[in-house]
């Protein structure tokens, strides 16, 4: 059975559409993990602050965060634990003195953070014209 040149091109292109496809999968996967990771309303917001302060404890993050209650943000740090952004350091002192902090892994989000505020102002001036 012969091809025809244009159902032979037509497969050609279904050949690299199919591969273009899983070649786009492949990429899009870490993306969809890192926006799971920082999805909701203030998982990069406390990213953020750590970057910029420091280690904090639980109530010094609620207040450079207003609008966050504890509930929100007790889940939110103890996800960001469990993909080991940041760390959770109790100190035997008395009372005993619980911190926040990012990991050296958390602290490798700098860049990404950066750009997507570096985004932000020229997205914002982009609108604002």
């Amino acid at each position: 059975m012969e091809l025809t040149k244009e159902k032979a091109a037509s497969n050609i292109y279904k050949d690299r559409h199919v591969e273009g496809a899983k070649q786009c999968t492949k990429h899009l996967l870490p993306v969809k993990d890192v926006l799971e990771l920082t999805a909701g309303k203030w998982r990069l917001h406390i990213i953020m602050a750590l970057m910029c302060v420091g280690n904090m404890r639980f109530k010094e993050l609620q207040r450079h965060l207003p609008g966050i209650s504890g509930k929100v943000l007790s889940k939110d740090l103890k996800d960001l634990e469990e993909n080991k952004l940041l760390e959770r350091m109790v100190y035997d002192t008395y009372p005993i003195t619980v911190e926040y902090g990012l990991t050296e892994h958390g602290k490798t989000l700098e860049p990404v953070v950066n750009a997507l505020r570096e985004w932000g102002l020229t997205h914002r001036n982009e609108i604002i014209k």
